[in-house]
């Protein structure tokens, strides 16, 4: 009965609010409910992604074939390694298939051995690496997106909240004056209003502090096992293919 009774109360607190303190309270709860729609989003995405990475490395080092690989990362499309893959593996064919026509066309022309290997040796490698650069920054960006409204409501709810709490408390004593009754009857129904504002600021602020910082850890996290990948891959591929 007693926290019946003191969620009644808070309740009315809520409703009883001047319209400056309800509106900062609409605010805050729309931050929360879009933080927290946020963290289950990215929470079951770093999973995924986590858990589907690990299944791409292991077929990786266990396949001596790029072409299977290939086909069996379009089913760990959650992976970050999986679209660093794909981009190293398709610059790779097109280089491919361009140094094929251009070795027919010169032996069709010139039968002595061409020269510029060395140049196209480098000019291949730093393609297929500008490649994995570009992939593996698009993947840091999905990754990274909506993250940071966490952060700014992890920084800003609190403030929006201060503020309800400050108007709220100033109203209250423009009533005391108005009344001049200063006794604890009239001055701790105001006083209570306001501080709702806070308690609501700090409930929104908490958790989304708390999961920004697990995500960015995470985040990072992802992005060393792509800055790794990234360099085996290309070791493998200055071994076998250049």
């Amino acid at each position: 009965m007693e926290i019946y009774g003191s969620s009644s109360n808070v309740f009315r607190l809520v409703t009883d609010a001047g319209p400056v303190v309800k509106v900062v309270l609409l605010i805050l709860l729309s931050f929360s409910i879009i933080s927290w729609s946020i963290i289950a989003a990215k929470y079951r995405l770093l999973k995924k992604a986590s858990r589907e990475s690990g299944k791409f490395l292991e077929i990786f080092w266990n396949s001596n074939r790029l072409d299977r690989i290939y086909e069996s990362s379009k089913k760990l499309s959650y992976s970050p390694l999986t679209e660093l893959f794909k981009a190293g593996y398709i610059e790779l064919i097109n280089l491919k298939k361009t140094s094929s026509k251009k070795e027919m066309k010169e032996d069709t022309e010139h039968p002595a051995p061409a020269e510029g290997t060395l140049t196209t040796y480098l000019s291949g490698i730093e393609n297929i690496e500008r490649s994995l650069k570009r992939a593996r920054t698009e993947e840091l960006t999905n990754l990274e997106k909506l993250v940071p409204f966490l952060a700014t409501t992890g920084s800003s709810a609190p403030f929006i909240g201060l503020f309800g709490t400050v108007w709220g408390i100033m109203n209250s004593f423009i009533n005391i004056g108005a009344t001049k009754d200063t006794s604890l009857a009239v001055v701790a129904p105001g006083i209570s209003e306001a501080l709702i504002a806070t308690a609501v600021g700090l409930f929104a602020a908490i958790p989304a502090v708390v999961a920004y910082n697990y995500f960015v850890s995470k985040i990072r996290t992802q992005a060393s096992e792509m800055d790794n990948f990234a360099a085996d891959f290309l070791n493998v591929i200055k071994r076998h293919f250049f």
